[in-house]
């Protein structure tokens, strides 16, 4: 909670594994049939909508420039996403193993992550995650 600004329902990492300001982040997600989305997306067939993937591989990205010393303070925020790829769905009782690595760091405001997604061990998502500073 400290680390993200995000908080219920958006909140979307659980719990943090491994992480290297200004470098590398890996979390985990678990999926719950009881969150919210899954009420409309999809009531006979539940599907973690590919959007909210890719929010959380933000979230987790978002947390190497979040803690890196040398940034101005604000919020970092979503500003692009490129090649992203969805390799198979993800259901209720998944767990999401979310890794990002810094790509670049621009002027202290723009930043580029490289982040995947596995669910045992298989790849169901990856791509590149920009993030803009906003005061």
């Amino acid at each position: 909670m400290g680390l993200l600004p995000h908080r219920y329902p958006f909140a979307l990492v659980d719990r943090v594994v491994a992480h290297e300001p200004g470098q590398r982040a890996v979390a985990i997600k678990n999926v719950t049939l009881n969150e919210p989305q899954f009420q409309g997306h999809f009531p006979d067939r539940p599907l973690m909508p590919g959007v909210l993937i890719v929010e959380a591989m933000a979230q987790v990205g978002g947390l190497i420039v979040a803690q890196m010393p040398d940034l101005p303070k604000g919020l970092f925020v979503f500003a692009g996403i490129d090649a992203v790829r969805f390799r198979r769905p993800v259901v209720p009782g998944d767990q999401l193993i979310i890794t990002c690595e810094l790509v670049s760091l621009k002027r202290k405001r723009f930043g580029k992550v490289r982040g995947e997604v596995k669910v045992d061990g298989n790849l169901v998502c990856s791509g590149d995650l920009m993030f803009s500073l906003v005061n």
